[in-house]
């Protein structure tokens, strides 16, 4: 059942079983569950129904996995790593294994709380690469059906344990990553940084059969070529001349599937003055070689 912010009132709890096959795809998800914990409820409630580790929440606890918790209503306290964060409607808490920490609703308030819990050696690269961080594992992301939505389809999952649940709920996991980081980005940065990528965007596609030449994008949005390459790649992940790459390569992609078309004229006309540098640059990017392009698709 619903309410009008889209919140899944039921209480939901459930510990997963996971086969060899599972972790062998390198991602599991351990727990998921939805709660509403009352006013003066001695927090977690029910604390029998959870595994010993689990009990802990409260006091300080250290999991040997991951979890996402986020609360829709009410208020409390999180602490790790040696700060201490209040938690209102829309924070999100980022628990990473090995980390201590602690959670728990304000005793006189309470809250509503969505988890899940997962591990495996994919997320544990994200850490590894820095995308999930102990510098970053507290979000105020704010109140968002989309969240809400996104455990819920994760729930869906786990209710009903089809085959190959794990990994549908493994993708709602990393929707939920991906919804958070994006959330995060976007909240610190000024709302023209948005529509500077934007336009350095349409700039390069409307470009895309000339030279590359950030400097003259940079000149055109009216920001210095350093500050564009921070701000987009804050938004994209690449920096603008990677970016242009990557939509010079796509296109070299449709222009390699017609008929008569050679690849050193692929490489002239966008903007390519070295056919090889071509070559080398789209057998890097894709795995096939420009020349074997059109073979390759038509297997």
């Amino acid at each position: 059942m619903e309410n009008s912010f889209g919140e899944i009132q039921d209480s939901f709890l459930h510990y997963l079983p996971y086969s060899g096959e599972d972790e062998k795809i390198g991602m599991v998800c351990t727990t998921a569950g939805s709660m509403e914990v009352k006013p003066y409820v001695v927090y977690p409630p029910g604390k029998n129904d959870h595994p010993v580790l689990f009990r802990q929440v409260a006091e300080g606890r250290t999991l040997p996995e991951f979890q996402i918790v986020y609360i829709t209503k009410g208020e409390g306290i999180f602490g790790a790593e040696g700060k201490t964060y209040r938690v209102l409607p829309g924070s999100l808490l980022l628990i990473l294994p090995g980390i201590k920490h602690f959670y728990k609703p304000t005793f006189e308030i309470g809250w509503h709380e969505y988890w899940a819990g997962f591990k495996g050696g994919f997320y544990s690269n994200l850490m590894e690469e820095g995308l999930l961080s102990p510098e970053h594992i507290f979000f105020e992301v704010g109140l968002h059906n989309d969240i809400v939505s996104i455990f819920g389809q994760i729930f869906d999952e786990v209710r009903t344990q089809q085959p190959l649940y794990q990994l549908k709920a493994c993708a709602g996991i990393l929707t939920l990553i991906a919804e958070t980081l994006t959330q995060e980005r976007r909240s610190g940065q000024p709302n023209y940084y948005q529509k500077i990528v934007e336009k350095a965007k349409y700039l390069m596609e409307t470009n895309v059969f000339k030279a590359i030449n950030v400097p003259n994008i940079s000149e055109q949005i009216g920001v210095s070529p350093s500050k564009l390459n921070e701000i987009f790649k804050t938004y994209t992940s690449m920096t603008p001349y990677q970016y242009y790459i990557h939509i010079k390569i796509h296109k070299a992609e449709s222009l390699l599937e017609q008929d008569n078309v050679t690849v050193k004229e692929v490489a002239f006309s966008l903007g390519f003055e070295d056919p090889y540098y071509f070559s080398r640059l789209f057998k890097n990017k894709t795995g096939v070689a420009p020349s074997d392009w059109k073979t390759y698709i038509r297997q």
